[in-house]
């Protein structure tokens, strides 16, 4: 298998993490870890067995409760694990945004309080992705922020390179469209302040992992430090998630 984006009738932005060159001349497979948007979205037979189809039994949803009590969970069906594991602590309104502010420098800032605040939640995902034996899908409300962050340092722990992480964390733009397209079918007679809402450029995440390496020393010391993933953790991934 290797189909980077998946089409769903309600979904803009689900796509396999697999094909990226990573540690040991190896890479990361194809078929076993995908990002989405909320899959609280799915609503049709179509899209479910689209989802059945992948193999997910896993479902990671990275959004805070109240999130999930408005807009819905993935509909639950036999064999499927589920997991709600909010790592954003601070929540703001990108639609709400200062016109005025550095848009990018203001998300990798957003990005940093998730990597201060959502320790435990951080940890607790990559843990489960670890021990997962089938399919895992992770998502947040449009798989752009807090599920780029995740998928930056699993990356990073895979060894997938920086240019690789940042260009995978730019495919979300092709999405942009449709999330600000949705926003205003949501919020009738409301304006979006923010010009750079649903946007998701490759300096964001660069921002955000230069951050990570000035507070404390290099990404992966954040990863096996704050975070306390080992070696044996690590190994575990890159067995079951990298080629060869």
């Amino acid at each position: 298998m290797t189909t980077r984006h998946h089409s769903f009738d309600a979904l803009h932005n689900f796509r396999d993490l697999g094909g990226y060159a990573a540690a040991g001349g190896r890479s990361v497979r194809w078929g076993l870890l995908y990002r989405s948007d909320s899959l609280g979205k799915l609503d049709s037979p179509a899209d479910l067995d689209r989802l059945h189809a992948l193999g997910v039994r896993t479902v990671i949803d990275l959004r805070y409760p109240w999130e999930i009590a408005a807009k819905g969970r993935v509909p639950g069906f036999e064999g499927l694990e589920y997991h709600n594991l909010s790592i954003e602590h601070r929540p703001y309104d990108q639609a709400e945004i200062d016109p005025e502010l550095d848009p990018w420098r203001y998300l990798a800032d957003r990005f940093a309080e998730v990597a201060e605040d959502g320790v435990k939640e951080i940890r607790q995902t990559l843990d489960v992705i670890t021990a997962a034996d089938a399919p895992v899908v992770f998502h947040c409300a449009s798989g752009k922020d807090r599920t780029g962050l995740i998928a930056a340092l699993l990356f990073t722990l895979l060894g997938v390179g920086e240019d690789d992480i940042a260009a995978d964390f730019a495919l979300t733009e092709l999405a942009t469209p449709h999330f600000v397209a949705d926003w205003h079918a949501a919020h009738p007679g409301r304006t979006l302040r923010w010009p750079a809402f649903g946007r998701a450029p490759e300096a964001v995440i660069r921002l955000t992992l230069a951050d990570l390496a000035d507070r404390y020393g290099s990404v992966e010391a954040y990863l096996t430090g704050t975070l306390g993933i080992d070696r044996e953790q690590t190994a575990a991934l890159r067995a079951r998630l990298l080629t060869g």
